[in-house]
């Protein structure tokens, strides 16, 4: 069997109420400039602390306390997880029946900016882990069929 090297760096810091979503968005821009992006990323890091922004939001205003955010970066993917103590899994709501709700868009905002979304249970909470590929790149944990090649052309059998 062929061994698999996997390299990946990471972060992780826990923000409670007390230091605000903002103090998470500056450490998380932070570490983001460290990372060995090439090519127009702009928008990947602006989706990347939108996303943050909401994730820690949410957390602190459903699980009332405090967000742990661990950032990972395996070459391909950046995953962005924020885990709290509250066991409920977010449901996804509906939009806003009222435009100037101030509320309720947030996993919405975080499911159109990410790549990939994953919401699961653990250690008696929930993390929420998004992923962002910089420039577009393919999802580099997906799994692709094997092409199908075309049979060979002959003579007709008609």
């Amino acid at each position: 069997m062929k061994a698999m090297a996997v390299k990946a760096v990471g972060w992780a810091r826990s923000f409670p109420v007390s230091e605000g979503v903002r103090a998470a968005r500056e450490w998380t821009a932070g570490h983001l400039t460290s990372l060995p992006w090439s090519g127009p990323v702009a928008d990947t890091v602006y989706s990347v602390l939108i996303c943050v922004s909401e994730l820690v939001t949410n957390a602190h205003l459903h699980a009332a306390g405090t967000a742990h955010l661990v950032l990972t970066w395996d070459g391909s993917c950046l995953h962005v997880s924020v885990a709290d103590a509250d066991p409920r899994l977010p449901r996804r709501r509906e939009p806003a029946a009222r435009e100037d709700a101030t509320s309720g868009r947030g996993l919405g905002i975080v499911t159109a900016l990410a790549d990939s979304l994953d919401v699961h249970a653990c250690h008696g909470g929930k993390a929420i882990t998004a992923c962002f590929r910089p420039g577009g790149s393919r999802e580099p944990h997906a799994w692709e069929p094997p092409r199908q090649h075309p049979p060979p052309e002959g003579p007709d059998t008609e």
